[in-house]
């Protein structure tokens, strides 16, 4: 694929949001009809270290998905088959009620209800309600600080003591479906989470700068993460030598990653080419990509999750356009955003890829303005 470099366009649309104080620094590809266009503005370079949060969820589903190819787990099959502590499972008889008054399971819960963000577990658009409450507080859900949750084996006893907040199967919620994706995809393959992922996925796709935390001796190039105050000014909440600067006891399939521009292009371009690396070779089969790619869930379901998903589907890992809501809703693309200010997504239709990497924190689950128009500007707008 040529690569394209332009001095307006891109370029002047991240140097003015750096320059009008939206952001310290932004990196962002755009790649169409054979050509890429990169631009880079203020802290960050197309090899910056970033934070990518939540657009690690299609990663983390991709290598389930890896796993269900290999044999090692069945879509259908019940988790309580590898983490048995989930086998009690309880739900609580309506959403609202407390979390003493619970229901048993109607049936187990699936992998593919994991995969699905409909095991259960998660956030709902109202935070409030206190099996919501009760999870946060037991398994620190919430702004990512990957040094403080527990190791896996320990979250995942904690997470049983959580009652569900629908039936499996019956809810879409946000968030702890990819966290526990990473746990049963250790325990199936009998291998930490984070080796599974370098193994199988990033090193097929030469992602050689993704992972849990900054890599040793790659420190000064992982960036600061800001906060915005209420002046509008930003404020450092994470520092190179912070909360990344090294591997953390749980790797969460949720949001943990680090990575750069580049490797996030990969992961994206292997799912546009059907499952294939650049160099041909095979990492997720075409029916994998399919899954990952096709909305899962009921009208209802979209609707109860508006506030995550203004309007759109959920495939494995990733929002699936179904509407034409806004210019760049294309119905099929396919991807995600991260709450450390990152976007990364795919129209298989055209082919159209966009990765925009920023080091802001949302404030809020909608995506920010300065999203909405790279967006914008990445579907010609």
């Amino acid at each position: 694929m040529r690569e394209l470099r332009e001095q307006g366009g891109l370029r002047a649309l991240l140097e003015r949001w750096v320059a009008e104080g939206a952001v310290p620094g932004a990196v962002a590809l755009v790649a169409r009809d054979g050509q890429v266009e990169t631009a880079a503005a203020g802290e960050l370079t197309p090899a910056s270290l970033v934070r990518i949060a939540s657009i690690g969820k299609p990663m983390t589903a991709a290598l389930v998905l890896r796993l269900v190819e290999d044999g090692l787990l069945g879509l259908d099959d019940p988790v309580e088959r590898w983490l048995p502590e989930l086998a009690e499972l309880r739900v609580v008889r309506t959403p609202g009620a407390p979390v003493t008054d619970t229901v048993p399971l109607e049936r187990p819960l699936k992998v593919r209800d994991v995969l699905e963000s409909r095991s259960g577990h998660g956030f709902p658009s109202d935070f409030s309600l206190p099996a919501v409450g009760l999870l946060a507080e037991r398994l620190k859900q919430g702004p990512p600080q990957p040094q403080t949750v527990a190791p896996p084996d320990e979250w995942v006893a904690a997470l049983a003591q959580v009652p569900l907040l629908h039936q499996p199967g019956a809810g879409w919620l946000y968030n702890t479906s990819s966290d526990l994706q990473g746990v049963l995809a250790a325990r199936a393959a009998g291998r930490p989470f984070d080796e599974l992922l370098a193994e199988r996925l990033f090193a097929p796709l030469g992602m050689a700068d993704t992972g849990f935390g900054a890599a040793p001796g790659q420190a000064d190039r992982l960036s600061p993460l800001y906060q915005p105050r209420p002046d509008g000014t930003l404020a450092v909440i994470d520092p190179p030598d912070g909360q990344w600067a090294r591997p953390p006891a749980f790797p969460s399939g949720a949001g943990g990653l680090v990575s750069t521009l580049g490797d996030v292009a990969a992961f994206l371009r292997m799912l546009r080419a059907g499952g294939r690396a650049e160099d041909g070779r095979r990492v997720l089969a075409e029916e994998s990509v399919r899954l990952m790619t096709t909305d899962h869930l009921t009208e209802r379901q979209r609707a109860d999750a508006e506030v995550f998903l203004e309007g759109q589907g959920w495939g494995y890992g990733g929002s699936v356009d179904l509407t034409a809501r806004e210019p760049w809703n294309v119905p099929g693309r396919y991807g995600w955003v991260g709450g450390t200010g990152t976007a990364a997504h795919l129209v298989p239709s055209t082919g159209l890829v966009t990765v925009l990497l920023t080091q802001r924190e949302m404030t809020s689950p909608s995506p920010p303005p300065l999203m909405r128009e790279f967006w914008r500007y990445a579907a010609g707008g």
